[in-house]
């Protein structure tokens, strides 16, 4: 049965080969400064940066520019984004690059204007807004974390050796985003397979929730199969637009709040994911492919139906004479096969985990409920080492 809820989501998006002209529709609607945030260098390798240079300037906008946005974004480099944003005066943040420019520029919305640390405020106490918010647009070139169409941002604190992502309410999403697939060709391999493993990840912690006949569970079977199917189209080319049209598509639709509606959602994954990124800095969606496959054999027996469902309808799996148990373990065992075939990380040690990681893994790992079952810091521990 599916709970009272409220949707709203109001992020327009364009998408297509011809998304960018959906920059010139919607510049007239915020003033002259435009904060450009993006990461290192490939935005201009592409040529994509000069294009977008080029519509601000035919906009009559004026550009401070913020370079230097890293795969996950630091205390310190949103210090100097609200810095940049408040001397400035800015109207609009405009995100160029994928998940971790688009989160970090929705911490720098929300943390300009904010009268006190943004980290304690946001990040660890956890508050709601009530100061003057920036507006963002978004221009993705790497697809993964959803970030296009939600309030979710994720900031790291080394010197606390935390990792944090704070879900804003709808003020905090973008206003718009620009899709186009080919702005996602040039992704390297190894961060490609990372974005599609977050998008699974992302789909089986709202999947895997929740006892009753859910219509998001209908969604979600769907959006894993599409998955699926694009992903290994797309390792072996990458420049196959329809698969990369699909997995784009999929990714914004598996984190913009419409497959949690009805369910109460397990995160437990992302927090133990997050931990291992705080200390190590690893790739996010490798370090949730490195724990996953522990994690869900840990609770599987809380939540066996839905595993065996999960065998049955996402991986085809033949229920003929099998015991749920059977298919649950069948399903795990195609969602490795799956893993190994598109080529993410299998174990912690190949992001550089060890022993002596553990504890400070453990303590910026948050205990969740929401899912078939609330974790121990034991049983958090016997995740890592089955990791390993």
């Amino acid at each position: 049965m599916l709970g009272d809820f409220v949707y709203s989501n109001p992020t327009r998006l364009y998408f297509g080969e011809n998304a960018l002209t959906g920059l010139n529709q919607e510049l007239p609607n915020y003033g002259k400064n435009i904060l450009l945030t993006y990461g290192g260098g490939s935005v201009k390798k592409s040529g994509l940066y000069d294009q977008i240079v080029k519509i601000l300037k035919d906009n009559g906008k004026n550009i401070i520019d913020l370079p230097g946005v890293m795969a996950n974004p630091t205390v310190e480099k949103l210090y100097e984004g609200c810095k940049l944003a408040k001397e400035n005066n800015v109207d609009l943040i405009l995100a160029v690059g994928g998940g971790s420019v688009c989160d970090y520029s929705k911490a720098v919305s929300v943390s300009a204007y904010c009268d006190e640390d943004p980290w304690d405020k946001y990040f660890l106490r956890m508050e709601d807004v009530n100061n003057k918010i920036i507006p963002v647009g978004c221009v993705l070139t790497m697809v993964g974390t959803g970030s296009e169409m939600n309030g979710g941002s994720v900031i790291t604190n080394h010197a606390q050796k935390l990792k944090i992502g704070h879900v804003f309410g709808d003020n905090v999403f973008p206003k718009f985003s620009i899709l186009n697939p080919v702005y996602t060709f040039t992704v390297p391999k190894y961060q490609m397979v990372a974005g599609f493993f977050d998008i699974m990840s992302h789909i089986m912690e709202q999947y895997f929730s929740g006892t009753d006949d859910n219509t998001s569970d209908y969604i979600a079977e769907g959006l894993m199969k599409s998955l699926i199917a694009s992903s290994k189209i797309a390792v072996k080319n990458p420049e196959d637009y329809e698969a990369r049209s699909n997995i784009m598509w999929t990714a914004t639709w598996a984190l913009n709040t419409l497959i949690a509606k009805g369910k109460t959602t397990d995160w437990e994954v992302h927090m133990i994911g997050q931990a291992v990124g705080a200390i190590t800095n690893a790739t996010h969606g490798m370090t949730l492919a490195a724990v996953s496959l522990a994690y869900y054999r840990k609770i599987m027996n809380y939540g066996m139906k839905k595993f065996a469902r999960f065998a049955v309808n996402v991986w085809g799996v033949n229920p003929a004479g099998k015991s749920d148990s059977q298919l649950a373990d069948e399903g795990l065992k195609a969602l490795e096969a799956w893993m190994k075939e598109i080529g993410v990380v299998m174990s912690l040690k190949e992001l550089g985990v060890n022993e002596n990681m553990y504890d400070s893994i453990l303590d910026g790992t948050f205990l969740l409920e929401g899912g078939y079952k609330k974790l121990t810091r034991e049983e958090v521990l016997d995740i890592l080492k089955a990791s390993m």
